[in-house]
């Protein structure tokens, strides 16, 4: 399969890492229009760069395009690639609005091309096995959990991280993953009640969420940029018969700590979770996306969860300002 990478920051090197390492598939072409940051994802996957759009799709011709741009621009360029009959995998979250998102699933489908988001947290394999365990039945009915996400403040080119117009804050960026996990495990959410911390210390926001589900089970959210330290992610997930828990940083057989920084903090653009197996995450859900280019099978994440995490953590920054309890409405369309 003929792809191209759109936007070479953090996640356009953690795909062209993946791509370019992935039998059956080609990268063709990577666009950036830092031709600098644009020439080292092109190393990693031996593809061409390009600093214009429009001349990667007319020389390249590729069959799907991988957007991993800033999220104030997914809406822009998916709407560009739908008409030119391209399948798209677009980065998380799909949009900063719901509108948009939704506007992206339609001109997708109306031009018949696929639209993946890459919620990646249902790859992780600890993520991945809880969920399996607890559709098994062995902790019985799901009540109750806890997600923790703590990372630095990224930064991303231009520092576009730091303005919540293009990024949406530390709910829709960051803590979407829990969100998008924790309605896969407990089902639609009923309610959001937040507090959010955010513009008070440069470079810190901090977030607590509570969702309850139409289910009766509810779920307490963390999120948190400006943590010192390594990336962390944890999670506890009761249910009537036993109790699930992980915490990633007690998963190393080995536990090696290097300082980043040279005195005023990581410097590393965006910090992205890693994973002791031979393929990270990544790898694992850009093969699934490319499986259901290939076949037409619907993919593990679909459009319409995509869209109904970014409803949901919209409606906790709304709880978060107004102080009040957001209910929610039925499921977005699929």
């Amino acid at each position: 399969m003929n792809i191209a990478i759109l936007g070479c920051g953090t996640m356009g090197l953690t795909y062209a890492r993946n791509l370019g390492s992935m039998p059956g598939v080609r990268v063709s072409g990577v666009f950036d229009l830092n031709e600098e940051r644009a020439a080292k994802a092109a190393e990693m996957c031996h593809a061409a760069i390009y600093t214009d759009l429009e001349e990667l799709l007319a020389k390249e011709q590729p069959e799907a395009v991988a957007v991993c741009l800033p999220t104030v621009l997914h809406k822009e360029y998916v709407l560009k690639l739908a008409p030119r009959g391209v399948h798209i995998i677009c980065e998380k979250p799909a949009a900063p609005s719901v509108e948009d998102a939704r506007e992206m699933e339609d001109v997708c489908r109306r031009n018949g091309v696929r639209l993946f988001i890459g919620h990646v947290v249902r790859f992780f394999p600890s993520y991945r096995d809880a969920w399996r365990q607890l559709q098994s039945g062995k902790l019985g009915e799901p009540k109750m959990a806890h997600f923790k996400r703590f990372g630095t403040h990224p930064q991303g080119a231009d520092s576009w991280y730091h303005d919540r117009s293009k990024c949406g804050g530390v709910i829709v960026d960051l803590m979407i993953h829990d969100i998008d996990y924790a309605r896969w495990v407990f089902g639609e959410v009923q309610s959001v009640y937040a507090s959010l911390t955010a513009g008070e210390h440069p470079g810190m926001e901090y977030a607590q969420v509570t969702l309850e589900f139409q289910s009766g089970a509810i779920a307490n959210l963390t999120g948190f940029w400006g943590y010192p330290g390594p990336f962390t992610t944890q999670f506890e997930i009761s249910g009537e018969k036993g109790i699930i828990r992980y915490d990633s940083n007690q998963i190393q057989s080995v536990e090696l700590k290097t300082a980043y920084s040279t005195g005023q903090g990581y410097t590393q653009g965006t910090q992205v979770p890693e994973s002791p197996m031979n393929h990270d995450p990544y790898y694992d859900e850009l093969r699934h996306f490319i499986d259901c280019f290939r076949t037409g099978a619907e993919p593990i994440v679909t459009i319409g969860d995509a869209c109904r995490a970014v409803e949901i953590a919209l409606a906790a920054e709304q709880s978060a300002t107004t102080g009040e309890r957001v209910s929610l409405g039925g499921h977005v369309h699929e």
